[in-house]
Parts: C-alpha cells; sequence; structure tokens
C-alpha cells in the first residue's frame, strides 16, 4: 500500500509557492506583487518558510493520506481510493490544546 499524499501534497505546494509565480513576497517595489515572474534571495526565503508551515500543517498535524491500492472492488478498473485521516487531525489538535493550556 502506497501513500502518496506527501508526495503530492509536497509537489503542489512547490509548484504553487515557487516565487512570483502566483505572487512573490516581498516585491521589489510594494509587499507583495502577483504573477510578476521575477525573484529575489528575500522571496526565496519567505516562501520557503511559508511552504515549510504549509507542508507541516498537510502532512503531519492533517495527516492527508492518499492510498493507491484496491481496497474495494470497484478499484480494479483502475481508480485511486483517497483517505483522509481526520482522526489524527483531531487528536493533534487536542494535543496542542492541552500543550498550551
Amino acid at each position: 500500500m502506497a501513500d502518496w499524499g506527501p508526495v503530492i501534497v509536497a509537489v503542489l505546494l512547490f509548484v504553487l509557492l515557487s516565487p512570483g509565480l502566483l505572487f512573490q513576497m516581498p516585491a521589489k517595489g510594494r509587499v507583495v506583487e502577483f504573477g510578476n515572474m521575477q525573484t529575489s534571495g528575500a522571496s526565496i526565503l519567505v516562501h520557503a518558510i511559508i511552504y515549510f508551515g504549509l507542508i507541516t500543517i498537510f502532512v503531519i498535524a492533517i495527516g492527508v493520506h492518499i492510498y493507491t491500492d484496491k481496497l474495494y472492488e470497484a478499484d480494479e478498473v483502475g481508480v485511486q481510493s483517497v483517505v483522509f485521516d481526520f482522526a489524527s487531525f483531531l487528536q493533534a489538535s487536542f494535543n496542542f490544546r492541552s500543550m498550551i493550556g
């Protein structure tokens, strides 16, 4: 059973958070510019921090899982099963709350 959730989340976030593709933060003349297709060292650092935060939330806290095994008979035609592990998300949020309070 292969878990492709972290791989897909990482690739999507890497593409979408490339500096200058959708937005660039910080930009040359403003705080944020959209679709300028340019980058700088500071924007690479800011986008790397945003990427790390989002991938931590999606992979570790929420626990996104996409399994590609055959769980049901309908999967014999090549349909992939998607499983969202909501129980681990609730457990992580309760553990976080107990650490704060």
